[in-house]
């Protein structure tokens, strides 16, 4: 619904001008310095000149950056927000500087625009009292605060005052208020708006109909999104990749996997703008895997490789955990002779695999497959090193965890491991008595300055005292001693 605010007037108080640096000093001062400066500039500017700020602000001369403007947003936030937000549409139009999207978040929360959006009614009923010569660009800037704040009836209120300030809705501008409404949920106002977009002479481009057609897909309207296609292809927008992948993500998750077997083949089929890419593949497999049909999945494989398309991690990653999930782990391993040769090597599809099994809860076929790549020589990754490991100790042998991390560095294979890794062998050590290889540990984390994590540190100290092992304890209590002063440091 639209917004209707009165003007609300802000009581201005008297703030003396700070004495600005020389500009001789200026030189002499680090960036922020040169930020605090050009801020204050900025703020006794507009406090000796609050009518028609927008063409005075130009006399100003000082470098505009994000650090300045946040600090004018902040001392003007409590009781002139309205000339706040004025400087700030007025810096988005300079020429060295553009807001990024971080600066909008920042100013819409300095400003607390989305709790009180009247502000923005009121800088428009401003401009209109003032006579100021109101953009496209300046409405640009008051639209990006809006999807700041994800305010949908904010950003349509705004997009209908452009008519009054004689400016012209764009494309780009009917794009910011229709994502809104789809991230709201009310997907019929932003088709809405779309087709109001061809009433008055635009045409939707390539970010509309993405946005649009995600919307239908969600909510599984699909005969609505291939009839938007449909228009798209009537406008001479020719859909692409990134469109037919959209829709075939719709098609798996509410219609049928065949329906989406047939519209890939159908892309297959066609010509080279609507020809299916990685991520096209990626969304029929998962689609697969989502509903346990992970087998099947197998055959999209064979198509990417029929296409020339090479699989990458997202797309490995999802066929072997459906694969594992559904007990399939031989046919996990042929994925990875399938996939080898390509820009994955074998050590990392098998670390994959180890970390699939243990996500599914493979354990023991996790661990076989681990001790299978050591034995082969190969380097596990640090995720499926530390994985295994952990699980190992959980299970109360951690003397095999250390036998196998041992094995590992005299190999020269062993992979990059965390701090967390160390002390939970550590720790998994000293509760099986195994002080022998604890102390080898400590040895290793003395020399790689490794830090003790907490509650580690004092359990482990606590339980070699008990058990007489003081010099062991002495060691631990060094690490434990870098921990704390890391902490400290940080």
């Amino acid at each position: 619904m639209p917004y209707s605010f009165s003007i609300i007037r802000y009581s201005l108080s008297s703030i003396a001008p700070k004495t600005l640096l020389d500009s001789s000093l200026k030189i002499l001062l680090p960036c922020s310095t040169y930020s605090s400066v050009a801020a204050e500039k900025f703020t006794t500017h507009l406090q000796e000149n609050q009518f028609n700020v927008e063409k005075t602000l130009n006399t100003v001369k000082a470098n505009l950056d994000s650090p300045s403007i946040a600090q004018v947003l902040k001392r003007f936030s409590t009781n002139k927000p309205l000339l706040g937000v004025r400087f700030f549409i007025w810096a988005g139009l300079q020429p060295n500087y553009r807001h990024t999207p971080y600066m909008y978040s920042k100013a819409s929360q300095l400003l607390d625009i989305r709790k009180n959006p009247e502000i923005i009614t009121c800088v428009l009923d401003e401009y209109r009292a003032e006579n100021v010569l109101v953009s496209i660009k300046m409405f640009k800037v008051v639209l990006n605060l809006c999807r700041a704040v994800k305010d949908a009836n904010l950003g349509l209120w705004v997009l209908r005052k452009m008519k009054e300030f004689n400016c012209r809705p764009d494309t780009v501008s009917y794009n910011v208020v229709i994502r809104l409404f789809l991230d709201k949920g009310e997907l019929d106002e932003a088709i809405g708006l779309m087709r109001e977009m061809g009433l008055i002479d635009l045409y939707p481009d390539m970010v509309t109909y993405v946005s649009v057609l995600k919307g239908l897909c969600d909510v599984g309207r699909l005969e609505d999104a291939f009839g938007l296609i449909k228009v798209m292809k009537g406008h001479n927008c020719i859909p692409n990749a990134v469109i037919y992948s959209t829709l075939l993500d719709g098609i798996c998750r509410h219609g049928t996997l065949e329906r989406g077997m047939e519209f890939l083949g159908e892309l297959e089929r066609g010509n080279e703008k609507s020809k299916p890419n990685l991520v096209t593949y990626t969304i029929m497999i998962k689609g697969f895997v989502e509903k346990g049909r992970a087998i099947e999945a197998m055959r999209v494989l064979d198509q990417m490789s029929d296409s020339n398309i090479k699989p990458n991690r997202v797309t490995i990653v999802a066929l072997l955990d459906g694969l594992c999930k559904e007990g399939c782990v031989e046919e996990a391993c042929k994925v990875i002779d399938k996939v080898s040769g390509g820009n994955i090597c074998y050590e990392e599809l098998y670390s994959l695999l180890v970390v699939s099994l243990l996500r599914s809860g493979k354990h023991k076929e996790s661990e076989e497959m681990y001790r299978m790549m050591v034995a082969r020589g190969m380097r596990p990754s640090g995720l499926a090193s530390s994985g295994v490991i952990k699980r190992m100790i959980s299970e109360g042998r951690a003397l095999e965890g250390f036998r196998l991390f041992d094995t590992l560095e005299k190999s020269g294979n062993l992979p990059v491991l965390d701090s967390d890794i160390y002390s939970t062998l550590l720790d998994g050590l000293c509760e099986e008595n195994c002080f022998v290889e604890a102390a080898n540990l400590v040895d290793r984390m003395v020399e790689r300055k490794i830090l003790l994590k907490s509650p580690y540190d004092e359990n482990i100290i606590k339980r070699l005292k008990v058990s007489g092992e003081y010099d062991l304890a002495s060691n631990v209590a060094r690490i434990n001693s870098w921990s704390l002063s890391a902490q400290n440091m940080s």
